[in-house]
């Protein structure tokens, strides 16, 4: 249900004075938060200490929400990245959620300090396959807190309030894409590329045939998982890139796509 007091973008929220837009953007920070964490609901504080950061100036069009649990941790417990669409829709550019009682690895980052943007520009292949033996996926640095069911209502209600009735995703990974489908996400972009990449790491199709384990992330096992297939995906199986692949969700609505059918983890 929409809510009138709501501007219906994040660009006229943005516009708003600090007090009313903070007070739209903290409905996105899901209870568990301050539950699990001790973050404190009216100072956003854990400690005395400040934890939650909000980027989201006057004129942007993009909204970025960093909380830690505690301050100066180096990694965020969450981020979240959303902005305006060219038609005045929302999109999630990127969602993260860590565990910080786990261990990190540094896939974000190659050995001399360079930026890997998680993986996705360049590698840093030793760390990587520290991940894959933990059983991470492409793109984590820590393991996840299995949290995105419950973050799915909250972005649905938000999207409501501003008299939205979809909101997309952009998965950056092959894993994504199908984590998404469970949770009831459709294809904007991409279904028929995602359902060409199970027919092909199908016995006797091409990527099948180049898991040859000449790499740690090409065994010959990888096209039994989703995240086998990340991982060989993100060494470059494919021959490109994983990108140009949007999803949406209609509010209360479940799509029911299955691209990997019988899939496990």
């Amino acid at each position: 249900m929409s809510d009138s007091r709501w501007p219906p973008s994040i660009e006229a929220i943005n516009a708003l004075d600090d007090a009313a837009k903070m007070s739209i953007y903290r409905t996105l920070i899901p209870d568990w938060v301050y539950e699990r964490f001790g973050v404190t609901r009216d100072t956003l504080s854990v400690d005395g200490h400040p934890v939650v950061e909000m980027r989201c100036p006057a004129g942007s069009r993009g909204l970025e929400i960093t909380i830690r649990h505690q301050a100066g941790a180096r990694d965020p417990l969450v981020y979240l990245n959303m902005a305006d669409t060219s038609n005045n829709q929302l999109v999630v550019l990127l969602l993260v959620v860590n565990d910080p009682a786990g261990p990190r690895f540094d896939i974000d980052v190659l050995p001399d300090g360079t930026l890997t943007s998680l993986g996705t520009t360049q590698r840093n292949h030793s760390e990587e396959q520290r991940a894959l033996a933990y059983g991470l996926a492409p793109g984590q640095i820590c393991p996840g807190l299995r949290v995105f069911r419950q973050s799915v209502p909250i972005f649905e209600q938000f999207v409501a309030r501003m008299g939205h009735d979809l909101f997309f995703i952009e998965p950056m990974a092959y894993h994504n894409a199908i984590s998404f489908e469970r949770y009831g996400f459709a294809y904007t972009r991409g279904r028929a590329a995602m359902e060409r990449l199970h027919l092909d790491f199908m016995p006797g199709r091409i990527l099948h045939t180049r898991l040859d384990d000449s790499t740690p992330f090409r065994s010959r096992n990888a096209w039994e998982s989703v995240r086998g297939r990340s991982w060989a995906i993100q060494d470059g199986i494919t021959g490109e890139p994983f990108n140009g692949f949007q999803m949406y969700k209609r509010i209360g609505q479940n799509a029911g796509v299955n691209t990997f059918p019988g899939s496990r983890w």
